[in-house]
């Protein structure tokens, strides 16, 4: 009889840890196996994981959220995020369907490189589509510092150790044939690194936000700023060796310079687990893109948001929801 218990108990365990791998995001024959029921379906509340408090993540997540949930038959849910990395992790973890991702950083998480070199690889989400560009800013009060080589021998805050910034940072020096030991380097946020140039305590700082970026337009209300452009040749080398950046200018009205700014930008994408069903992701792909031209005075980034750009993701395939509003509008993206 103790035996017979025993075995009960062994097998109701073993059957609680297979159910336990079976929803795990990294279980990709699982989400699309027809004999598991997709996690999230068209009527379940969609966790959206965004950004800090203050950020544009955050502000802009709330509104599609709010948006989608009003008007198209889903149930979205803003969440406050921690940035990129970790809400890839938090899609990982099951503890959100959606989730805001610089595109480089999805795809250091779809390839297992840069910062998930050591977490490994994260491929169970898939893109939902592109909404707007978030510039590699290059800011200085140094009026000498021209160039992305002038930056040798500088003291440069390069980001956070390890965070989405430091590797824009290693990637635009790395075009220039420049290093981390090439120059002074400090690891700062955007406001530190803005109130380091405004103490004179450092040369040139690696903002990655969209432009205007808060941290730099404070900044300028004290101190004369510059930003650094990148030229074509060096461009034309980054975009070959890193496909998720794209070549943008900031004109030069958003600061207040003389000049507009060539540099390159990383896309703000929303990830979906591939486990929430097509007609969920489908519908909020719709809601977005459809209402995007009216919902301006809602948030600026709606100003922003167009077809072409949603649908040109290459690095992560698209959740079959998305590529099929994509290919109602005439653009063919990839699908897993």
């Amino acid at each position: 009889m103790k035996k017979n218990v025993t075995r009960m108990l062994a097998l109701v365990l073993a059957i609680l840890m297979m159910m336990t791998a079976l929803v795990a995001c990294g279980s990709k024959d699982a989400a699309q196996s027809g004999d598991t029921a997709p996690a999230a379906t068209s009527g379940s509340k969609l966790r959206f994981v965004t950004g800090g408090e203050s950020g544009t993540y955050y502000g802009f997540g709330s509104v599609i959220a709010q948006h989608a949930t009003n008007n198209a038959g889903i149930n979205v849910v803003g969440l406050v995020g921690n940035g990129s990395q970790s809400n890839v992790q938090e899609l990982q973890d099951g503890n959100a369907e959606l989730a805001f991702c610089q595109s480089d950083v999805m795809a250091y998480a779809y390839d297992g490189t840069n910062l998930f070199a050591e977490i490994g690889k994260i491929d169970c989400f898939s893109t939902v589509a592109a909404l707007y560009t978030e510039q590699v800013q290059i800011v200085t009060t140094d009026p000498t510092i021209e160039t992305v080589a002038d930056l040798a021998g500088k003291s440069v805050s390069i980001g956070a150790a390890g965070s989405g910034v430091y590797f824009n940072a290693m990637d635009v020096l790395g075009a220039y044939g420049l290093t981390e030991q090439d120059i002074k380097p400090t690891y700062q946020s955007f406001g530190d690194s803005a109130d380091a140039l405004k103490n004179g305590q450092i040369d040139a700082a690696f903002i990655v936000a969209g432009a205007p970026t808060t941290a730099v337009t404070d900044l300028a209300t004290t101190k004369d700023v510059y930003l650094v452009s990148l030229d074509d040749e060096h461009v034309d080398a980054l975009l070959a060796s890193s496909p998720y950046y794209s070549k943008v200018t900031i004109p030069a009205d958003v600061y207040g310079l003389d000049s507009d700014t060539i540099t390159v930008a990383v896309a703000a994408v929303i990830l979906a687990r591939d486990d929430v069903s097509e007609d969920a992701i489908y519908a909020l792909t719709k809601d977005i893109f459809d209402n995007a031209a009216s919902l301006g005075e809602s948030h600026a980034k709606y100003k922003e948001i167009n077809t072409a750009f949603g649908a040109s993701i290459t690095s992560v395939p698209y959740h079959k929801g998305a590529a099929k509003y994509f290919a109602e509008q005439g653009f063919d993206v990839p699908t897993k």
